[in-house]
Parts: structure tokens; sequence; C-alpha cells
């Protein structure tokens, strides 16, 4: 029987975008563990159907981790700008959503001496996002 990791990292591998959108969801709490990260990175920067990255980005900014945000911001450098659109409305999505949602603004603020330059600018970026929308 497969672990719920095991099913997610399959299914992120899909080629039915709602698959992989729930993926994505199922994903975002193991942002920490270097193959979700690998699949996460790989959903948010979907390049067959935006919603897999709307919705990834929501879910990973609903868990608001550290590692969670730090995939978002590291995917923020590397998109093209329609993908940094879809990023930026799925946190915009989370953070508007129900309350209880982490902190993104001070997360960004922590990534903000991550070692990696990417990083750094992405997470610059997210910063902006957050402006009048994080609790």
């Amino acid at each position: 029987m497969m672990s719920e990791l095991e099913k997610a990292l399959a299914e992120a591998s899909s080629p039915s975008w709602s698959q992989r959108v729930r993926a994505g969801r199922d994903l975002a709490s193991f942002a920490d563990v270097p193959e979700a990260a690998d699949a996460l990175t790989r959903l948010l920067l979907d390049v067959e159907d935006t919603a897999v990255t709307r919705q990834t980005a929501e879910a990973l900014a609903r868990v608001g981790t550290v590692a969670a945000v730090r995939l978002i911001a590291l995917s923020v450098a590397k998109a093209d700008d329609n993908q940094v659109d879809w990023l930026q409305t799925g946190v915009h999505d989370a953070l508007v959503g129900t309350d209880g949602v982490p902190d993104v603004a001070a997360v960004c603020g922590q990534l903000a001496h991550d070692p990696q330059e990417a990083v750094r600018r992405g997470a610059a970026e997210i910063s902006t996002w957050t402006d009048g929308t994080s609790r």
C-alpha cells in the first residue's frame, strides 16, 4: 500500500491537471522533504495548466512554513510573467481565505537572509503581494 507521500508524488507526474492539483495540495505539508520539494517546484511552474500553479501556490502559502514559502519564492524567481501572475493569485487566495493563515510576510522576512539570491529576490516580490492582506 502506498503512503500518502508516495501517492502524491505519483500524482504530481500525472497527465491529468486535476490529479496534479491534488498532488500540489497533498504535497504542500511535505515541502521540507526533498522529493516533495522537487515535485512541488515542478507543479508551481507547470507549463500545461495554470490551475496547477495557482492551487499549489495557495496550498503552500496556507502551510506557511519557511520551506513552503521558500519554494514559492524560488518559483517566482524562475517563472515567466504569466506564471508569476498565477503564483501571485494563489498566494493572494490563501491570504484572503479563511482565518488561521500563517504570516507569509514574516516568513518572507526570514527568507530575506537566505543564501540563495533567487530566494531573496522571490521573497521580496512575495512580500509586496502581502501588503494589506496578511494577518
